[in-house]
């Protein structure tokens, strides 16, 4: 592991070449994003008894922002990883790029580092895929028949759902319970409708993956067993009932 090894990751994995900003230090090297300019990691030479180290050789380091203060503490324990030099050490810690650390870690840090500085947009573009209920309302569209004939159908495009995430339907009174797992397959298709009851702007397409028995998830049973107390519109669930479902 050397600082060639992080900048060759990071050229493949995110397009982004080193910028060299500091004339007296010039071989300590910024990667940013491309839209909001925020750090994502310094990679710096540093004498390793400034670094609390034995000895006054010069060692490589690169220095990543970690979002989860519980994980940082966490990771400081570990050889090699420390609080950040010349950097706020509430947030950022530093990573000797000597082999202490191994290859792997080093990389996951990397990309740890790169979400927790993302923009919101960005985050939301690269966040892995997430679970979520979204209502329908059985007076208004025959969600209980709606697979029948087709295992695709159109649905009204949620907030922050996107490609790739999974919707469980939950199906309104009289049977108030999750009826669909569905695997979305396609999001913000055009789409204008509107009348006193609902406005649509942009449609998702989901893929029927299984069905529940409507006396399996009721609403009784997400409440008294999951806390979930109301199903108005998209939301995400807990990983308790992700594994019951």
């Amino acid at each position: 592991m050397d600082r060639d090894t992080v900048f060759t990751y990071i050229k493949k994995k995110y397009k982004t070449l080193p910028e060299y900003p500091w004339r007296r230090y010039d071989d300590n090297a910024v990667f940013r994003h491309a839209d909001n300019k925020k750090w994502f990691a310094l990679v710096m030479s540093v004498q390793r008894d400034k670094l609390g180290l034995d000895g006054d050789e010069w060692t490589d380091v690169i220095n990543l922002k970690i979002d989860d203060m519980f994980f940082r503490d966490m990771l400081i324990r570990e050889s090699g990883i420390m609080p950040a030099y010349h950097m706020n050490k509430m947030h950022w810690i530093t990573v000797l790029l000597d082999g202490t650390v191994p290859e792997d870690n080093v990389f996951q840090l990397i990309d740890m580092s790169f979400m927790a500085t993302a923009s919101a947009k960005k985050k939301e573009k690269i966040r892995p895929p997430k679970e979520w209920i979204i209502p329908s309302n059985p007076k208004y569209y025959d969600i209980i028949h709606a697979f029948d004939d087709k295992d695709i159908i159109d649905w009204k495009q949620g907030a922050g759902i996107k490609k790739g995430d999974t919707v469980f339907l939950y199906v309104g009174a009289p049977v108030s319970a999750i009826m669909y797992k569905c695997k979305v397959i396609e999001t913000h298709i055009p789409y204008q409708y509107q009348d006193r009851n609902l406005t649509i702007t942009a449609l998702m397409k989901i893929k029927l993956q299984k069905r529940y028995a409507p006396d399996k998830f009721t609403f009784d049973v997400l409440k008294e067993e999951y806390g979930i107390y109301a199903v108005r519109g998209p939301r995400g669930i807990p990983n308790s009932l992700s594994e019951a479902l």
